[in-house]
Parts: structure tokens; C-alpha cells; sequence
């Protein structure tokens, strides 16, 4: 089968939105990891995992990666293709722009290292990328690490914004949320086809 990958931000966003709707959006009863329980659950990783997922993914969070940015990081395990797909996006357009993993906790050997990848040196600005925020705890986390780690940060990227509360934490933090899509926005096409 050859697949087209459509090459401009609308056209990329406007591809994107039924596979998040299809393959990353359920309805029912869940218990999400916050411990809060919702009607909606999204799991982007079968789109962040699939070819055309990532080549989508990669151009459209591109656009969001601050200019002076010299590194894209996100917490294991969501944001691990999401990062390496905005890398090679980079390169592919002549940018210079790596990929940073923050582990969810120090590594128990070696370094006993938070960040895996090329560290850019102290003082680099980094964007973080995320699949799902809901309460924006994973991204604060990344976040703490990175500053902690010397590098300054401002910006999260997210592909679907759950819209309970990630946005206000994110403010609180001194952070700017850019959110691909909103929940309501990936319901809604969801609920649409099950018509």
C-alpha cells in the first residue's frame, strides 16, 4: 500500500485528527493515571508508533518547537517517538535539533543519569514534547529535570490537551502549553463517525 504524506501544517493537522480520532480515542469508563476516573481515554502510541503517525507527529510539532530551541525532550515512555520523529524532522529541513529522554527516574548505574541523548551545553533552551497532558504532571516532571539540569524551558508541546487543568499548572510553572488538539476536538470526530 504507498501512503502520502501530506506536506503543509493544515493538511498534516487535518490527517491527523481522524487517526487520533480512530486509533487513540476511546469512550467508556476509565481510571486514567492521575487516579482520576473519565469517560474519555486517549492513548496516542498507536499513532505516535505507526509510520504515518510519526511523520505527522515530527512535521506538526516542529512548527511548535521554540526557534532558539537547541533540543526536544519528553518523559519516557509517551514522548520517546515523539522526540526522535521532531529530530529527524529538523534535520530533514536542515535544523540542527536533538532528542533528549528524561527517565522517570535516575538510572541505577553508570551515571545514575535523568537525561538520555546529546546534552546540549547549560543554558540551552529545550522544548518539551508530550502526548497527553491531563493534570500536566508528566510534563512538570520532564520539566523540573531539565531545569534542574541547567537548561532553561518555556514551552510544552502536547499532541491532545484533555483540558483538566494541564493548562493552568502549565501557567502556574511559567510554561506556554501548545496544544495540537483539544479532547473536545478528538471526541467529537470520534462520536461523528460512530454515527
Amino acid at each position: 500500500m504507498t501512503v502520502s504524506v501530506p506536506t503543509t501544517s493544515s493538511a498534516m493537522r487535518e490527517a491527523l485528527l481522524p487517526l487520533l480520532a480512530t486509533r487513540a480515542y476511546r469512550h467508556g469508563e476509565f481510571t486514567l493515571a492521575s487516579g482520576r476516573t473519565s469517560h474519555h481515554y486517549v492513548n496516542c502510541k498507536p499513532v505516535s508508533l505507526s509510520g504515518v503517525g510519526l511523520a505527522l507527529l515530527g512535521g506538526l510539532m516542529l512548527d511548535h518547537v521554540e526557534p532558539q530551541a537547541a533540543a526536544v525532550a519528553g518523559l519516557t515512555l509517551g514522548a520517546d517517538p515523539l522526540v526522535s520523529a521532531v529530530a529527524l524532522r529538523a534535520a530533514l529541513a536542515g535544523r540542527d535539533l536533538d532528542a533528549l529522554i528524561v527517565r522517570k527516574e535516575a538510572k541505577g548505574h553508570g551515571t545514575g543519569a535523568w537525561l538520555e541523548g546529546p546534552l546540549p551545553e547549560a543554558g540551552s533552551h529545550i522544548t518539551v514534547l508530550e502526548d497527553v497532558v491531563t493534570t500536566g504532571g508528566s510534563s512538570l516532571k520532564a520539566v523540573k529535570q531539565l531545569r534542574e539540569a541547567g537548561y532553561v524551558v518555556e514551552r510544552v508541546v502536547t499532541i491532545v490537551d484533555r483540558q483538566e487543568g494541564g493548562l493552568e499548572a502549565m501557567t502556574e510553572a511559567g510554561l506556554e502549553l501548545r496544544s495540537l488538539f483539544l479532547l473536545e476536538e478528538v471526541a467529537a470526530v470520534a462520536a461523528a463517525r460512530q454515527v
